[in-house]
């Protein structure tokens, strides 16, 4: 059986499998179907420093080989995290990766430096908007980049901080450097692509919030190109994701660079996702003489 373990920053993964967040809770509620024990670690539904309920509704939107979300954010906040999910999920043996949200860089600091020390890894959403500077997401140019990583990386003295990149940007590559050079000890990509749906019988959009975020199988060509790039760009590891719905689209994301990858949208259309591509990646490695699964990171050959 081929060695599944990997390490990301520092903290040791029995797989590099992990589940994305906004798409799989606290665990609690797949817990009910695997024990979600066998992932390599859970990123937490994005948390804020107080509780949001959200965006108004209709706010998930499906489309051929896609599904949109305009969510908004909505969780309980990180002080009902910390008291009522964590002990939980940290007793699961997983790794646990609280995934945080602001709208300043003061409040991104201090949800940080809330989860020092409790979390294995912060995972930083950047694609907020910083209302301080006239409601641009934070992860679209490289010095904001760099900014708000530098403060998330001060207010942590010993969990890892990796930074999740926006995709809607000039350069990727740039990006993923700019979070490195603010202290990022790995990035995590792609986030979700802007889009729109429209419903052509009353000429409205779909989503009550005009917009939302694209995920799902149709967006993983592109994202295994900006993988592929920001991996060429760092030293830092790369955690890759978007579209991933068995073994072989995890395979993709590790060959251009990879350390591990997160499953997000496959959740909601097989709850059982995740642990199938946990087993087809032991069987892949098998099958094709790979002794550990962290030897495909950077594998590619090119052409």
């Amino acid at each position: 059986m081929a060695d599944l373990s990997v390490e990301l920053c520092g903290v040791k993964l029995k797989n590099p499998v992990i589940a994305a967040s906004g798409t799989f809770g606290f665990g609690r509620e797949f817990d009910e179907l695997y024990d979600i024990g066998v992932l390599g670690g859970v990123s937490t539904k994005g948390l804020t420093p107080r509780p949001r309920q959200g965006n108004p509704v209709p706010r998930i939107a499906e489309a051929r080989g896609v599904i949109l979300n305009a969510v908004g954010l909505q969780n309980p906040g990180v002080e009902h995290f910390i008291e009522n999910d964590l002990a939980w999920l940290k007793g699961k043996g997983t790794a646990v990766i609280a995934n945080v949200a602001g709208s300043t860089l003061e409040e991104y600091a201090g949800i940080c430096a809330r989860l020092d020390g409790l979390a294995d890894i912060v995972e930083l959403n950047i694609s907020c908007p910083n209302v301080k500077r006239g409601g641009m997401a934070f992860g679209i140019r490289p010095e904001s980049v760099r900014e708000v990583t530098a403060a998330a990386k001060a207010a942590l003295k010993s969990t890892p901080l990796m930074v999740k990149l926006s995709p809607n940007v000039e350069s990727i590559a740039a990006n993923a450097a700019a979070a490195e050079e603010g202290g990022a000890d790995a990035v995590s990509l792609v986030n979700t692509f802007t889009g729109m749906a429209i419903d052509v019988e009353r000429r409205r959009p779909v989503l009550a919030n005009n917009t939302g975020g694209v995920s799902g199988a149709g967006i993983r060509p592109i994202a295994v190109r900006m993988v592929f790039e920001a991996a060429q760009a760092v030293h830092i590891p790369v955690v890759g994701m978007g579209g991933i719905t068995c073994a072989e689209d995890a395979v993709e994301f590790l060959l251009a660079g990879a350390a591990a990858v997160q499953v997000g949208t496959a959740n909601f259309t097989d709850p059982m996702a995740c642990p199938k591509i946990i087993e087809g990646l032991g069987r892949w490695c098998d099958a094709h003489g790979v002794r550990k699964v962290s030897e495909l990171t950077g594998a590619l050959r090119l052409n």
